[in-house]
């Protein structure tokens, strides 16, 4: 399948829609995710905020976010967890942007709008299913603000394995995403090193 340029700007619309829409949902307010922010006794992963990861651990997603004391703990929790998430996808967003180009220069041009609608719904709806695989994998409080910090992590396996099993996705882009996943996120990673 080829896909033409005005339709490859249609997927990148789409996908960067339903991100957008899943960061509205999750983010609620603003995240600290500056690096070094140098917290005196914060775990490493506070200081380093969010990060794309290729180390002996395999390609993560890693984001960081907080929450000042909200009146209640669990809701201080949640707030922190879910912008952790959130910053875990503006992360999965750029990855699959990257993905997305990379595909199409791939693929050349000529196809039809209805075979580039399909992809876009395709990626939209795997790029939820990502999201929700999402997990928070530590919390911190900082004793002296009483902030409460969190980590959320993606690995890139799951990322892959969910876009290569998604039902009904394009042959072609499966294949693609197969041989290619690792190394568009080593693109990704470099980029935000």
């Amino acid at each position: 399948m080829k896909i033409a340029g005005p339709q490859i700007s249609s997927i990148r619309f789409l996908a960067a829609t339903a991100l957008t829409l899943a960061l509205a949902a999750c983010g609620g307010g603003k995240t600290i995710v500056e690096s070094d922010l140098g917290v005196k006794g914060a775990p490493d992963w506070v200081n380093k905020g969010t990060q794309v990861l290729n180390d002996k651990d395999g390609r993560l997603f890693h984001g960081v976010g907080s929450s000042q004391t909200l009146g209640d703990e669990s809701l201080q929790r949640s707030t922190a967890d879910e912008r952790a998430r959130a910053e875990v996808a503006r992360m999965l967003s750029t990855y699959i942007d990257a993905v997305s180009n990379d595909y199409a220069n791939a693929s050349g041009t000529g196809a039809n709008a209805n075979a580039d609608q399909e992809v876009s719904r395709q990626i939209k709806a795997v790029t939820k299913m990502n999201l929700a695989g999402s997990k928070i994998i530590g919390r911190w409080k900082d004793p002296r603000t009483n902030a409460v910090w969190s980590i959320a992590e993606l690995d890139l396996k799951q990322v892959k394995s969910t876009l290569e099993s998604a039902n009904g996705m394009n042959d072609d882009l499966k294949r693609y995403i197969g041989r290619n996943a690792e190394n568009v996120f080593d693109k990704v990673s470099g980029e935000k090193k």
